[in-house]
Formats: structure tokens, C-alpha cells, sequence
């Protein structure tokens, strides 16, 4: 009997290279002005659903009402007909400008964002999304369409950085499984208000880049315990939540621009918009963020006032918050919101115990 060797990872990774090598010398010889997509490993992959990528609200409601079928004839129909923008679109066009940015002062360089259609749409759909990416003269050239079937188990196959979806369950699955994602919500027409040159992103703090450890004291012991930990704990950092992996991301994009002398005119710019207040809980983010090596380009501490005013004057392209009643004052005011549910805060609703007040409801009953 044949002996069975362990899998050598070195001759594995060797492997890969070679392939991808040979790959890329096949596609050299092709002439294209199109830019070929990066290697994954190299990339900072994006992965939308095509419900955030377009509009699909129309298509939806029949997928709904009258099945799965009539959904996929009513998109065969309709296959030359572009679907509209949806709340990603922006964000996805933002990514392309860096990218070009980029392609500019590293020509050769892999280290770009790398955008995937991740659908659970059925495959005689794609050809209208198709249809509907070259209209827009987006670059997307990987699809994963998964015929009714939940698409997360193949985030880790494609190296996913961020996956960006308007069905919470299938985010909340993803963050489960340690990738960084977020629901988005339609807030009104502001594609036309946002940067063109610039992808600006907005990040909420605890529960969010860091973890919910010192939400949790503000939700069960109040605020001044919460200050009083947060400056006993000062130089202990926080744990790492479920986007500081996309931060990092951003921040390795970045540095090839500070690289060229091109911070001041940097095409991605982050910041970090949360609820603390600077002088009693404010250091130990700071601190966090320094010991992680990575920078964050405004740091706004509002001290429990309401993050939508500050948000209408960034336009960020995407803010990401872990709680809903952040998103709702977000998108009352436009800006596109992300739900990131992750932590305590998804056990409460305007400071809250979601728990209680339906025990409260039903005891009036």
C-alpha cells in the first residue's frame, strides 16, 4: 500500500504561482485594452450583491409574488434593458477611481480593489447583469451566481475583504464566519452629491472597528462606570470588531500613495465618526488604532449627539454602524448607511433592551 504523504505548503504556494504565471503570460499575449482583475491574494476584494450594485426593487416584487419562474423570464425579457443604479453603485465606481489612481503610479503593481458579484441570482440572470455592467463601463469580471443558494461559503474562496449585501442574514452569516460585512440601505439620490475623485469611507468605533467589550459597560453599567473604565484601561488596546480587517485594507492602499508623495491628494480618505467623547473615552481609541499600526484620516467624537449632521457634511461613500438607530438618522439626512450586526447594541434600540420592551408590550396586552 502506497504510503500518504502530508500536503507540502511550500510545493503547494509554488504550485499556484506557477499556475498563475502561466496564466497571466497567456492573457499577456491577448491584446485587450480591458485591465485584467489581480490576483486575490494581492487584491482587496469587494464583493457586492446585485441587489446593491442596482436597483432591483420592481424585479424583487415579482421574485415575491409570483416566483422564482415568471422572475427569471420577466430578466430574460428584459436582458437589454440596463438596470438602474443601486445604493452600492457609487461605492463601486469610487473604487474604480483609486484603482486608476493607482494604475497610474504602479503600472505593474496587483495591490488594487478587485469587485465580485456575489448573487445567489439564478445564471440565466446574469446575462442582464452583464448587459448592465457594460453599460455602466464597470469593471467586474468575477461573478459568483449561485442559483438560489446562499452564496457565503464561497467569501473565503474569493479572499473576501468586505461583502456588502441588503439581506441581513446572509451578513450576519458572513461576519459569523469572520469575514467583514455589512447590510446596506437605499437612502435618497446622492450619487450626484458625492466625490468623483475621492473614496471617502465612515466608520462607527466600538462594535465596529473594535469590539463591543466597552459598549457592553454602557449598556449595563452606565455611562460613568464606562468613563472610568475607559481611563483605567487607557493603554490596554481594545479588541479588534469585525471591520478593522477592512480598515488595515484601506490603509495598505493608502500607504502606496503616501509612497509617491501623495498624501494631501490621497483618493481614499477614512474616518471615524463614533458616540464617545474625546476627553473621558477618547485616548484609548486613539491608542487602539496606533498600536494596530494603522492611521484614520478625521476623527470626529460627537459625546452622544447625533451622527447625521456630521455625516451630511462628510458624504462619505459608505458609514458603517452597528446600530440601527444611527443608520436610520444617517439615511433621514442621505448618506449611504451599512448595518454592521455585530454586539450588545443588537439587543437594544435607542438605548433600549429590545427584550424588555416586547416583555412591556405584551404585559399591557
Amino acid at each position: 500500500m502506497s504510503e500518504i504523504k502530508p500536503t507540502d505548503q511550500a510545493a503547494t504556494n509554488a504550485g499556484e504561482e506557477k499556475d498563475w504565471a502561466a496564466a497571466k503570460a497567456f492573457f499577456d499575449s491577448l491584446k485587450t485594452k480591458k485591465p485584467r482583475p489581480p490576483k486575490p491574494q494581492y487584491a482587496v476584494t469587494i464583493a457586492v450583491s446585485s441587489r446593491t450594485l442596482f436597483n432591483m426593487v420592481a424585479e424583487r416584487k415579482i421574485y415575491e409574488e409570483e416566483g422564482v419562474e415568471k422572475y427569471v423570464t420577466y430578466q430574460q425579457e428584459h436582458e437589454n434593458q440596463p438596470l438602474m443604479p443601486g445604493v452600492a453603485f457609487p461605492l463601486v465606481k469610487a473604487l474604480m477611481t483609486v484603482n486608476s489612481r493607482l494604475r497610474q503610479l504602479y503600472p505593474d503593481s496587483e495591490e488594487l480593489f478587485d469587485i465580485v458579484l456575489m448573487t445567489n441570482n439564478h445564471a440565466q440572470v446574469g446575462v442582464r447583469l452583464i448587459n448592465s455592467i457594460n453599460h455602466y463601463d464597470l469593471t467586474i469580471e468575477r461573478f459568483c451566481m449561485t442559483g438560489g443558494q446562499s452564496p457565503i461559503g464561497y467569501l473565503k474562496a474569493y479572499m473576501t475583504n468586505l461583502y456588502l449585501s441588503k439581506d441581513g442574514e446572509k451578513v450576519t452569516e458572513a461576519i459569523k464566519e469572520g469575514i467583514a460585512a455589512a447590510t446596506m440601505f437605499t437612502s435618497g439620490d446622492v450619487e450626484n452629491q458625492l466625490s468623483d475623485t475621492q473614496l471617502k469611507v465612515a466608520f462607527d468605533g466600538d462594535a465596529v472597528l473594535f469590539s463591543d467589550e466597552s459598549e457592553i459597560i454602557v449598556k449595563q453599567c452606565g455611562l460613568d462606570m464606562f468613563f472610568e473604565h475607559e481611563q483605567e484601561f487607557e493603554n490596554i488596546p481594545l479588541k479588534q470588531g469585525p471591520l478593522k480587517c477592512f480598515l488595515e485594507a484601506l490603509g495598505k492602499l493608502q500607504r502606496k500613495f503616501y509612497a509617491k508623495n501623495e498624501r494631501m491628494t490621497c483618493p481614499i480618505r477614512t474616518y471615524l465618526v463614533t458616540a464617545r467623547s474625546a476627553a473621558s473615552s477618547g485616548a484609548r481609541v486613539l491608542k487602539t488604532l496606533r498600536s494596530w499600526g494603522l492611521e484614520i484620516d478625521e476623527a470626529l467624537f460627537l459625546a452622544g449627539a447625533p451622527k447625521g449632521p456630521l455625516l451630511q457634511k462628510i458624504r462619505p461613500h459608505i458609514f458603517f454602524d452597528d446600530q440601527m438607530f444611527h443608520i436610520e438618522g444617517a439615511k433621514e439626512l442621505g448618506t449611504i448607511a451599512a448595518h454592521v450586526p455585530y454586539g450588545i447594541g443588537q439587543k437594544y434600540h435607542k438605548g433600549e433592551l429590545i427584550e424588555q420592551t416586547v416583555k412591556d408590550v405584551k404585559d399591557k396586552k
